[in-house]
């Protein structure tokens, strides 16, 4: 740069000669290359961008190539012309969260180890916290779980869109105990709140049984309008069938080999697998019907947030007045020896 600088202030005759003096060096480098006596010459930066300058202010700059091809002198110039754009507009991103922030998304997930980065913001936002961070940003400090992905058809999605209110949904679901014993868990859900209205557990599944759980879900008049189920023999049997047109249910069965048109409970076998089954070993009946017990009374209705219903839990939880994380003090309460905690703010 000092050498072209340095052009600047001489005569026509001294840069003429100078030019006549490189043009003879160049000349004999060129023959060089040519036959292979010299490796070809590694270019700077410097040298791209000085290039592309002379090319926007020397009128016959491609004559006076000799190394490169124009359209590398080109290219350079559009390269050139990305790197000024992309730091003219660099993007900022999202702002920094503090490090306050960064540990309680710590904390709540490492006392919660299977909750998604949605669930964590889930309970931020349930919390009355105003400056949760997004799941996005939280996944970025834990690993994250795909959500799941739901496909129904629209028929069907309007009309339980329309009757949630009114729509229960009950199914079975299947694990085995410590001497490989099989246990059914019987599970009605309110489509509603998403809320567990009854559960039970047993070895031997029958219409009858099942009748008088749907009795004890439904005292003094709360029965729904609809029932939903799939086509478990329990569940089409003519005496259970009897038994909900007597007491005012409409039975919906769903087609056979379609668990999507039951998806809302079946959705909740899955949580009840992922969250609470797939970590316990039962040891027997009455063993599982207790684990039950304290996941959906103290955990899944009273904490367990849902995206269906805005983020709230299926037991409308407590209001706190809003703050930011950094004002806020958490008291957490174990659930299932700390495989699950609640949390409340401490005023």
């Amino acid at each position: 740069m000092l050498s072209f600088l340095k052009t600047l202030f001489l005569s026509n005759t001294q840069k003429d000669l100078e030019i006549l003096a490189l043009r003879s060096q160049l000349a004999l480098f060129q023959q060089e290359f040519i036959n292979g006596k010299r490796p070809k010459p590694k270019l700077t930066k410097t040298f791209r961008l000085l290039w592309v300058l002379i090319s926007k202010l020397f009128a016959n700059w491609k004559s006076a190539l000799v190394i490169v091809k124009p359209e590398t002198v080109i290219g350079w110039h559009r390269n050139a012309f990305k790197f000024f754009w992309k730091l003219k507009s660099r993007k900022r991103g999202r702002p920094q969260i503090s490090p306050q922030t960064i540990a309680l998304i710590k904390r709540i997930h490492k006392e919660n180890p299977l909750l998604s980065p949605e669930k964590i913001h889930e309970q931020l936002t349930n919390l009355e916290i105003t400056d949760a961070p997004a799941p996005n940003t939280i996944a970025k400090y834990i690993r994250t779980v795909k959500p799941p992905n739901e496909n129904r058809q629209q028929s069907w999605r309007n009309f339980i869109f329309n009757h949630r209110s009114k729509i229960w949904a009950m199914d079975f679901l299947v694990i085995p105990t410590l001497t490989f014993k099989p246990l059914f868990v019987f599970l009605i859900l309110s489509h509603n709140r998403r809320k567990i209205e009854h559960f039970n557990v047993t070895a031997n599944p029958t219409s009858v049984w099942v009748a008088q759980q749907i009795r004890e879900a439904t005292p003094y008049g709360t029965e729904p309008k609809y029932l939903v189920h799939d086509n478990d023999k329990a569940f089409t049997s003519k005496l259970l069938q009897d038994f909900l047109l007597s007491a005012n249910i409409k039975s919906v069965r769903t087609g056979f080999h379609c668990p999507w048109q039951n998806g809302v409970c079946e959705r909740l076998v899955g949580i009840v697998r992922r969250e609470l089954l797939d970590h316990i070993i039962p040891i027997n009946e009455k063993h599982l019907t207790n684990l039950l017990h304290e996941y959906i009374h103290k955990y899944y209705n009273p904490a367990r947030t849902h995206q269906a219903i805005e983020y709230e839990t299926p037991i409308p939880s407590e209001k706190f007045g809003e703050t930011t994380i950094v004002e806020t003090v958490l008291k957490s309460t174990p659930v299932l020896g700390g495989l699950y905690h609640s949390y409340q703010k401490v005023a």
